[in-house]
């Protein structure tokens, strides 16, 4: 069916269609509707099948990327999902939250002149007909094993660990700190790019597939760590990265000036119908008030986009380098200016003022200088250029770093990097103490989902032959 692919050439790209900026900051639906079949099949029909496809390249997951966007063109979806499947634990939303336009899609070699393929929305479009046709099946292990696995962490890593594990037919037990499972994913992403019901289906299919949750589960608390070694084979510590970076400027200790998940962690649980306080007080609701966000990654366009959405008097973005070199998605910033989000570009903040609580920024502006040791542009303040931006809440949107992973498990002999993460074998995942292994961002710092999901089933390989190992070892015995 070669006849049906190469239409680049005549047909333009096209992804789906995006609601009105007007209504979409009224609610924290997704802003994207979804392709009808046609059009999958169309866009799906413009890959020109290269014969090294970088877009598979730079896949974390190294996708089979062409095959799947083939199989769509034909109509043959059930193959096409398979085969998503096949080296992608949740394919439905790294369609809707991968930066696409710096890995699969970005690195598309489709002819100069010629836009794209529109993989994202065709891989999601995938999954989620897939999911409506009861193709997506339980898991079903071919012969159920006796040795157990306990993950610590719900996010992305830890789920891609158990569906690889279970689908070995080990006995997994996934423990969280919350009390809902997904993490990040759950809690930390707003429901205009992921709604929740998208993760809770997972969570819901992992669980008829055999895998076991122990959701408010304090680890190194109520639960220790010794205890849970001692009840489990192997552990997985994929906690994630949950500290926030502060920011070392005069009156940062001023009332109104809060981390960026903390807000986030807020918003998605009251979209999610639960009681939060701190919501209704005031603390962490953005109604009314002039916001300033500090921040040029997806967190920060994240915040800026839920403060539109509760409402906010002003919404301003504090970057201190340029729009070309902020580490978010263009494609988030684009939204965002389509909501009525302002960005101040080459600036960052110099002091907070207010008397106990803080009434505004003051911000100086930046330049770009010569590249540093990573080959990044230098940033240097712009001698007297001050200028002051009204602030009622200010969010902190700079990244996140390792919590204290052995003070937290009261094992001091869990080795970590000079980077606070944890030390691990980078062939077998395997931490400073025995059967305990370690991914995603715990091991790699703050990354992309999509390398969490690798982490995680690359994690859960080494965990395999681990178990292996060991009944080959009791068998020479």
């Amino acid at each position: 069916m070669a006849e049906r692919m190469l239409q680049f050439t005549h047909l333009p790209q096209q992804t789906p269609e995006k609601r009105d900026a007007a209504v979409r900051r009224a609610d924290f639906d997704e802003i994207y509707k979804r392709f009808d079949v046609q059009s999958a099949k169309a866009q799906a029909s413009r890959c020109s099948q290269c014969g090294i496809p970088f877009c598979s390249i730079h896949c974390p997951l190294s996708n089979n990327i062409p095959d799947w966007l083939k199989l769509t063109a034909e109509g043959r979806l059930e193959e096409a999902y398979e085969l998503s499947s096949a080296t992608n634990t949740f394919p439905e939303i790294c369609g809707r939250i991968c930066p696409q336009d710096r890995l699969c899609e970005g690195n598309c070699v489709i002819e100069k002149g010629f836009a794209s393929v529109t993989i994202g929305a065709v891989e999601r479009y995938i999954t989620d007909t897939a999911f409506a046709q009861g193709w997506v099946k339980p898991i079903q292990p071919r012969d159920e094993r006796a040795e157990s696995v306990g993950i610590i962490g719900a996010g992305p890593a830890g789920l891609a660990a158990a569906e690889a594990l279970r689908q070995q037919g080990y006995q997994v037990t996934v423990y969280d700190r919350h009390d809902r499972a997904g993490g990040l994913l759950i809690y930390g992403i707003p429901g205009f790019k992921l709604e929740k019901e998208i993760v809770l289906r997972r969570w819901k299919w992992l669980e008829e597939g055999g895998v076991k949750f122990m959701l408010n589960a304090d680890i190194g608390g109520k639960i220790s760590f010794a205890a849970l070694r001692a009840q489990h084979g192997a552990v997985l510590v994929a906690t994630g990265v949950y500290k926030p970076r502060e920011i070392a400027a005069p009156g940062s200790g001023l009332s109104g000036i809060v981390p960026a998940l903390d807000y986030l962690i807020t918003s998605n649980r009251k979209s999610l119908g639960d009681a939060v306080p701190e919501f209704d007080s005031g603390k962490f609701n953005a109604a009314g008030k002039d916001v300033v966000v500090i921040g040029g990654g997806d967190t920060a366009m994240d915040c800026v986009r839920t403060a539109i959405r509760q409402n906010a008097k002003s919404v301003t973005c504090l970057y201190r380098r340029d729009k070309q070199n902020m580490p978010g998605s263009l494609r988030e910033v684009s939204n965002a200016e389509d909501e009525g989000v302002v960005f101040s570009w080459l600036a960052a903040p110099e002091a907070f003022l207010g008397g106990t609580g803080v009434t505004a920024v003051r911000a100086i502006k930046m330049h770009l200088g010569l590249p540093d040791a990573s080959g990044r542009q230098s940033v240097e303040p712009v001698e007297g250029s001050s200028f002051t931006i009204p602030a009622d809440l200010v969010i902190k949107a700079l990244g996140f770093d390792p919590e204290d992973m052995p003070g937290a498990f009261n094992d001091p002999s869990l080795k970590l990097t000079a980077w606070g993460t944890l030390k691990t074998n980078p062939k077998t995942f395997e931490t400073s103490l025995p059967g305990v292994f370690a991914a995603g961002d715990i091991v790699r710092g703050a990354s992309l989902v999509v390398w969490a999901i690798r982490d995680g089933r690359d994690a859960a390989a080494s965990i395999h032959q681990f178990f292996k190992a060991q009944s080959l070892s009791q068998a020479a015995e």
